[in-house]
């Protein structure tokens, strides 16, 4: 019986590294439907948000049942309830994705992304896949080390974040209201998408050392 609840146990560690892969993909398509105009991919980004929460809602279910029968304590515990946790951060993470395709779908024939700002949102893009990537490699590890890097590669994010603000509040700033409010919502995204990745890998980080790395955090 302890050995198929070690089984199931185990089995939530895959579910999130494939929610990390989903993730991932999602983003990726996500910011090629934003700087292309591509209506297909927008449209398959936001149809297959479902499959994470699916996914989701599976471990849901596994970690209350597990809970219930079980009556997980120590570690085993800590394994349940951090998993929980990671796999609710990966679900937003997903969600996010879709907040930035749906922006790609509004202003379809169109492309959302004014010249200036392309750079940027590219680079986003591909922090957001790198920080996810690393997400999954370290839930799939157990690796603390890599874990706690994830906060400095954040900063990275922060910082383009920053720089979208600096070129929208410029004064030749020339394309008006309308896109303003598209590149601060989808850099409030990128940004989010990084914070989520960055809360899995501390949860990686208390799942195996017990202790949450609050002093990076509040660096």
């Amino acid at each position: 019986m302890r050995d198929a609840f070690h089984q199931e146990l185990d089995a939530l560690n895959d579910r999130l590294v494939e929610m990390t892969r989903l993730v991932r993909s999602a983003m990726s398509r996500a910011t090629t439907a934003l700087l292309d105009a591509d209506l297909s991919l927008a449209e398959s980004v936001i149809s297959h948000d479902a499959d994470i929460n699916q996914i989701y809602q599976d471990m849901e279910r596994s970690i209350f049942a597990l809970m219930a029968t079980q009556q997980p304590v120590a570690v085993d515990l800590r394994v349940a309830i951090t998993a929980l946790r990671m796999g609710g951060d990966l679900e937003r993470m997903g969600d996010l994705a879709v907040h930035v395709a749906k922006i790609a779908r509004m202003r379809h024939p169109e492309s959302a992304i004014p010249a200036e700002v392309r750079d940027t949102i590219l680079e986003m893009g591909q922090i957001a896949e790198r920080l996810v990537t690393k997400t999954g490699s370290c839930i799939a590890s157990h690796d603390v080390e890599q874990a706690k890097e994830l906060d400095d590669d954040d900063d990275a994010m922060d910082r383009l974040h920053r720089r979208l603000f600096r070129v929208l509040l410029a004064k030749d700033w020339a394309h008006g209201v309308e896109p303003a409010i598209d590149i601060t919502l989808t850099g409030r995204y990128y940004e989010r998408y990084a914070d989520h990745a960055v809360r899995v890998a501390r949860d990686v980080v208390y799942l195996v050392t017990g202790d949450r790395p609050e002093s990076a955090a509040a660096s």
